[in-house]
C-alpha cells in the first residue's frame, strides 16, 4: 500500500484512501470487493457475421423504468484488431443484446463463458448454452436463464482513457421462467439468483432473505 493508507495500519483505525492515489487495478479490486453482492448480466449478442457471443458482467443494474434502462460497465480489453470486447463490438454493430440473469445451475456455464476465448469464438458452443429465440431482437437468449431482458442499444458512454464503456440498453421484452411471477400482480417470488462478491470466484446466493417494509411519512409521524 502507498503512504496515503499507512495510517490505516494502526490497530483499530478505519481504512481510507484517496482513490486518485490508487492505480486502476487497485480501484477495481477495492470497488468490486465493497459493492456486493452485485447482480450478474450474462449478455448474449449476435455478431454481424452471425457468430453468437455470451459473456458475464457484474458492473450492472437497472436504472430507470421510463424508459426501462439497464446499464452495464464493459472493460476495454479488446485485441489489436478491435479495441472492444466482442460483446460491445456486436452491440455497436447490431444495436441489440440480451441480458440473461444467472441462477446457481447456470454458474458453471457462465464461468466458462468468462474465459478469454479468441475473438469470434461461439461461447454458446463452448459453455453448452442452449439458445432460445428472442421476440424483438435477433440476438438469442439463453434458454436456461430464469430471466432474460431483450434490449436495444440506448447509448454508449466512454469512461476514462482505458477503454471502459458504459452500455445503456432499453429493455423491449422480458422473459420470466414459469412459477416465478404472478402474471396478475407482477409480484416476483423466490427468484433464485446469485450475486457477485469479491475476488476471482466468490458469489452469494439470494435465497437467504429478510423483509423490512418501507415506512410512510404518516406511519413515521404516528410513532412520535
Amino acid at each position: 500500500m502507498n503512504s496515503t493508507q499507512s495510517h490505516a495500519e494502526e490497530a483499530g483505525r478505519p481504512w481510507d484512501a484517496d482513490l486518485r492515489d490508487l492505480d486502476p487495478r487497485q480501484r477495481y479490486k477495492l470497488l468490486a470487493g465493497l459493492v456486493v453482492p452485485r447482480p450478474i448480466a450474462l449478455v448474449s449478442t449476435l455478431g454481424s457475421n452471425g457468430v453468437r457471443n455470451a459473456a458475464p458482467y457484474s458492473f450492472f443494474n437497472v436504472f430507470s423504468e421510463d424508459p426501462p434502462i439497464v446499464a452495464i460497465g464493459i472493460g476495454g480489453e479488446g485485441t489489436s484488431a478491435s479495441p472492444y470486447k466482442d460483446t460491445l463490438r456486436n452491440v455497436l454493430d447490431t444495436g441489440e443484446f440480451v441480458v440473461n440473469l444467472v441462477d446457481e445451475p447456470l454458474l458453471h456455464a457462465m464461468n466458462v463463458s468468462a474465459i478469454a476465448f479468441p475473438s469470434g469464438t461461439d461461447e454458446f458452443d463452448e459453455a453448452g448454452f442452449v439458445a432460445a429465440p428472442s421476440v424483438q431482437v435477433a440476438a438469442p437468449r439463453i434458454a436456461a436463464a430464469p430471466v432474460a431482458f431483450e434490449c436495444r442499444r440506448y447509448a454508449v458512454v466512454p469512461l476514462g482513457d482505458r477503454g471502459r464503456q458504459l452500455l445503456l440498453g432499453e429493455i423491449v421484452h422480458v422473459h420470466v421462467r414459469a412459477g416465478l411471477i404472478d402474471p396478475e400482480t407482477l409480484e416476483v417470488e423466490g427468484l433464485p439468483l446469485i450475486g457477485r462478491l469479491h475476488g476471482r470466484g466468490w458469489y452469494a446466493r439470494t435465497t437467504d432473505r429478510l423483509e423490512k417494509p418501507r415506512i410512510t411519512l404518516q406511519e413515521w409521524e404516528a410513532t412520535d
